[in-house]
C-alpha cells in the first residue's frame, strides 16, 4: 500500500530524531484530550503525553500555544497536471502546511482527469517530492468524468486512490451512477458526491433570490443541489454505498441529510468554509471574489448550515481550495471562474466559529482534524500514541489582518481580504519533521 495513503506511514517518514514539545495546550478531539502537557515524538510517531524517562533530541518550548493535530482537508483543487499558472502540487501543498494543513485530499478534475493509476502514481510522487503536506487523492468515478464509462476503480484503488468522485461533473445516467455505486461499494472506496443537478445549475452564476433579481444575474436555485442530493440518497438505499456528500450550501440540503443520517444509511456530509461566512449579499456589489459554486446562498441558509454544523449533521469543514490566476476574477460577474483560494483561511474561519460560539474550541478542531480523516478513512487528525507526528502549534491569541498578496497559494483569489482574523501558526511538523516556521516566513 502507498506511504501516501496507508495503515501506518510513520516508517516511510525516515525521521530518526526524539522529540519533546513542552507545555503546550493540547487539544485532539479525536481522544478528549484537551489540557497542557508535554508531548513525545520518536521515529516521526506520536509516544504519548507527559512521557517517563524520555531522553529527547530536541525540546520545543510550546507555552501559550496549542498543539493540535494537523488539519485534513477534504477538498483541494492542486491544479497540476493542467493548469500550473493557477497551482502546482509545491505551492498548493506549501500553502497548507503554512495554514496548520497536513493532509490535502486532491479533487480529481485536473487536466486530463485523475482517471487511471499512472496519473495517481504521478500526483503521489509529485506530493513526495514537494515534501510538505500528504496528499491523499481521489480518482475519477467515470472515465475523463464524461459521466457515461467507469474508470476501473479497481485499478485507481491499487494504485493508491482512497476514494472516487466525479467533482461538480454530473452522472445524469441514473444507472450509470448506480452501476459505480456499486462497483465502488464492492471495492471498499467511498464515494464523494456534489450534488449539483446540472440542468438547474446552467448557465447560473447567483443563488436564486432578491439579490441575483436585482443585479440581473442568472440564478442557481436551490433544487438544483436538493434534486440532485434526493436522486443520490435513493441510490445510495439501493446499494449500500458509502457516501460522502460535499460542499452543501442550503437549508433543505441539510435536512435531507440529517433524515438520511437518521434513517441509518451510511452518508455523511461538509461544508466550505466560506459558506458558514458569506451569504448572497455579499455579491451585491458584483464582488468577483464572491462568485463560487454552489453559489452563496441567503442568510437563512448559512444560519441553517452552522446549526447543522454544531449538531453534527455536517461533520466537518473544507476549505474548497480553488486557486485562480489573476485574470480568472477580472470579467463581469458571471463570466469570471467560480472558486476561492481557501487553504490559508480554513483554520481561522473555523476559529471564528469557536470565538462566536457556534461551536467550542475542541468541537471547531474535531471538524478539520479527526472528522475529516475519519470520513476519508485515513490515519491522521489525531495525536493517538504510535499515529503519524503530523500536528500543529499555533498561537490562539495572535491577531493578524489576510492580505491576499501574501497568500503562499499560488492562487490570491479570497474575498477575506482585510478580515481581521485570530489565531496563527507558529510550526507545522509532518512525521515529526518541521515543514513549516513562522520565525522563517517573511510573510508570517
Amino acid at each position: 500500500m502507498s506511504t501516501q495513503h496507508g495503515t501506518h506511514p510513520c516508517a516511510a517518514e525516515g525521521a530518526t530524531s526524539r522529540l519533546l514539545i513542552r507545555q503546550g495546550h493540547v487539544i485532539d478531539p479525536a481522544n478528549g484530550i484537551d489540557r497542557v502537557a508535554d508531548l513525545a515524538i520518536a521515529d516521526g510517531c506520536i509516544v504519548g503525553l507527559d512521557p517517563q524517562a524520555f531522553q529527547a533530541d530536541e525540546t520545543l518550548d510550546a507555552r501559550g500555544l496549542l498543539v493540535i493535530p494537523g488539519l485534513v482537508d477534504l477538498a483541494v483543487r492542486l491544479r497540476e497536471p493542467g493548469a500550473e499558472h493557477k497551482g502546482t502540487v509545491a505551492s498548493e501543498c506549501r500553502a497548507a502546511v503554512a495554514a496548520g494543513i497536513t493532509t490535502v485530499c486532491a479533487q480529481p478534475d485536473t487536466a486530463p482527469p485523475i482517471d487511471t493509476p499512472a496519473d495517481v502514481r504521478l500526483l503521489h510522487q509529485k506530493a513526495t517530492a514537494a515534501g510538505r503536506a500528504r496528499v491523499v487523492v481521489l480518482g475519477a468515478l467515470t472515465r475523463a468524468l464524461d459521466g457515461e464509462h467507469l474508470t476501473d476503480m479497481a485499478a485507481l484503488a491499487e494504485a493508491g486512490c482512497i476514494g472516487v468522485s466525479n467533482a461538480q461533473r454530473p452522472v445524469p445516467d441514473l444507472l450509470v451512477l448506480r452501476r459505480a455505486l456499486e462497483y465502488a461499494s464492492g471495492l471498499g472506496l467511498s464515494v464523494h458526491a456534489q450534488p449539483m443537478d446540472a440542468t438547474l445549475t446552467r448557465g447560473g452564476c447567483a443563488h436564486e433570490g432578491p439579490i441575483a433579481t436585482r443585479l440581473g444575474l442568472a440564478a442557481i436555485p436551490i433544487a438544483a443541489e436538493t434534486a440532485a442530493l434526493g436522486q443520490w440518497l435513493a441510490l445510495v438505499e439501493q446499494t449500500g454505498a458509502r457516501v460522502h456528500f460535499g460542499r452543501l450550501s442550503s437549508a433543505v440540503g441539510v435536512r435531507m441529510l440529517a433524515r438520511a443520517i437518521a434513517d441509518g444509511l451510511p452518508v455523511s456530509g461538509d461544508v466550505a468554509a466560506h459558506q458558514l461566512f458569506l451569504s448572497e449579499m455579499d455579491i451585491a456589489d458584483f464582488n468577483p471574489q464572491c462568485h463560487v459554486l454552489p453559489p452563496l446562498r441567503s442568510q437563512r441558509d448559512q444560519a441553517a448550515l452552522r446549526a447543522a454544523l454544531a449538531e453534527g449533521t455536517l461533520a466537518a469543514v473544507c476549505s474548497d481550495h480553488q486557486p485562480h490566476e489573476i485574470d480568472a476574477k477580472l470579467a463581469p460577474f458571471a463570466e469570471t471562474r467560480p472558486g476561492i483560494s481557501g487553504l490559508e483561511t480554513l483554520l481561522a474561519l473555523t476559529l471564528r466559529l469557536a470565538d462566536e460560539g457556534v461551536l467550542t474550541l475542541r468541537e471547531a478542531i474535531a471538524r478539520v482534524t479527526a472528522a475529516p480523516a475519519r470520513i476519508l478513512g485515513v490515519p491522521a487528525g489525531t495525536l493517538s500514541v504510535g499515529a503519524p507526528a503530523d500536528l500543529c502549534l499555533l498561537d490562539p491569541d495572535a491577531e493578524w489582518e489576510l492580505d491576499a498578496d501574501r497568500l503562499h497559494s499560488r492562487g490570491h483569489n479570497t474575498p477575506f481580504h482585510g478580515w481581521p482574523l485570530r489565531g496563527r501558526v507558529r510550526r507545522t511538523l509532518r512525521g515529526g519533521h518541521t515543514v513549516y516556521l513562522a520565525d522563517e516566513d517573511p510573510s508570517a
